[in-house]
C-alpha cells in the first residue's frame, strides 16, 4: 500500500460502532446494517439537522402561539428521512476512504455488510420517503427542498477538494432554517436567512470538534478538515466562528421581534458555546465526540426560547 493511504490498526475500540446496542437487540439481523447505514444508532446527527426546522418554525409562528404542531412532525420525520439518505449517499462516495480510517473501517458498505448497489437501491427508498413528506408542505417550501438535493449531492466530494468542507456541511445542514420559515409564511423573510447564516457558524464549531477525531487518519489519507486546517489555532478559530453565531441568532431574534425569554436562552447558549470551546481536548477523540453530541443541548435550549419569546411577544 502507497504509504499515503498507510492507517494505523484497527481495532474494536476506535470503530464508532457500539456492538450490542438496541440494534443488534431487537432489530432483525437483515436490517441491522441498513439501520446504520441511516445512523439510527447516533440520532444525535438528526438533532443538529431537525433544530434549524424546528428553530425557524417556531420563530415564524404568529405572536402569542405555540409552533404549528403539525409542521413541527413533518419536519421531524423529514429530518430522520433525509439525515439517513445523507448518510448512505456519503458512505457510498467515502467508502473506499471508510475503509482506511479506523473509526469506519467497520461501517456496512466498507465492512461488506451491506454491497454499494444495495446501498444506492436503500438511498432511493429513503429519498422516495422523504418526497412523501416534502409534498405536505406548500411550494415555497417544495422548492426549496427539491433545491437542498444539491447541496446533499455535492457535500460528500467536498472533502477531497478544500479544508472547508465543514462550510458545505453547515449549508447543508442548515437549509431547514429556510425551510422552517417558508412552511409557514410561504416565503423567505430576513430573520430566515439570519437564523440559516447563525447556523452555518454553529455548524462550523461542532464539526471543527468532530473533525479532530480523524485527524491523524485523514492527514495519512489524504482527506482535508477544518480540523486540519487550524490545527493547534483551532480554539481560537473556534471562539470566532461562535461569535458570529450568537450574532447572527440575536439578529434573527430582533428582527423577528421576539421577547425577553429568547435572549435570556442566547445568553446560555453562549454559556454553552464557551464551556465546550474552553473544555474541549482536541487531541482526545471521545472527548471530542462527547462535546460534539453536547451541542443537542444548545440546540434545546434555543428552541425554548424562542417558543417562549414567541409566547410573550
Amino acid at each position: 500500500m502507497h504509504p499515503r493511504f498507510e492507517t494505523k490498526p484497527l481495532t474494536g475500540d476506535a470503530s464508532d460502532i457500539r456492538r450490542g446496542d438496541w440494534i443488534d437487540r431487537f432489530a432483525p439481523a437483515a436490517a441491522r446494517p441498513y439501520l446504520r447505514l441511516m445512523r439510527l444508532d447516533r440520532p444525535i446527527g438528526t438533532w443538529l439537522l431537525l433544530f434549524p426546522c424546528w428553530w425557524s418554525i417556531a420563530l415564524a409562528a404568529p405572536s402569542g402561539t405555540w409552533p404549528d404542531a403539525r409542521l413541527m412532525a413533518l419536519f421531524a420525520l423529514g429530518a430522520l428521512v433525509m439525515r439517513g439518505a445523507g448518510c448512505t449517499f456519503n458512505d457510498i462516495v467515502d467508502r473506499d476512504f471508510d475503509a482506511r480510517v479506523a473509526r469506519t473501517a467497520t461501517r456496512p458498505i466498507p465492512s461488506g455488510a451491506v454491497s454499494p448497489a444495495q446501498a444506492a437501491a436503500f438511498l432511493g427508498l429513503q429519498l422516495a420517503a422523504g418526497l412523501v413528506i416534502l409534498l405536505n408542505l406548500n411550494g415555497t417550501a417544495i422548492a426549496l427542498g427539491v433545491a437542498s438535493l444539491a447541496l446533499v449531492a455535492v457535500y460528500p466530494f467536498m472533502k477531497r477538494v478544500t479544508y472547508w468542507p465543514q462550510v458545505f456541511l453547515g449549508l447543508t445542514f442548515n437549509w431547514g432554517a429556510l425551510m422552517g420559515w417558508a412552511a409557514v409564511t410561504g416565503r423567505v423573510d430576513p430573520p430566515a436567512v439570519a437564523l440559516y447564516a447563525a447556523g452555518i457558524a454553529w455548524t462550523l464549531v461542532y464539526d471543527t470538534i468532530y473533525a479532530h477525531q480523524d485527524k491523524e487518519d485523514d492527514a495519512l489519507i489524504g482527506v482535508k478538515s477544518t480540523a486540519l486546517r487550524f490545527g493547534d489555532r483551532t480554539r481560537t478559530w473556534l471562539t470566532g466562528f461562535a461569535a458570529v453565531a450568537l450574532l447572527l441568532f440575536g439578529a434573527a431574534l430582533f428582527l423577528a421581534g421576539l421577547g425577553w425569554p429568547a435572549w435570556l436562552a442566547l445568553g446560555l447558549v453562549a454559556a454553552h458555546f464557551a464551556w465546550q470551546i474552553a473544555a474541549v481536548n482536541t487531541d482526545a477523540p471521545h472527548d471530542c465526540l462527547a462535546k460534539f453530541r453536547a451541542n443537542r443541548w444548545l440546540g434545546w435550549i434555543l428552541l425554548a426560547g424562542i417558543v417562549a419569546g414567541r409566547m410573550v411577544s
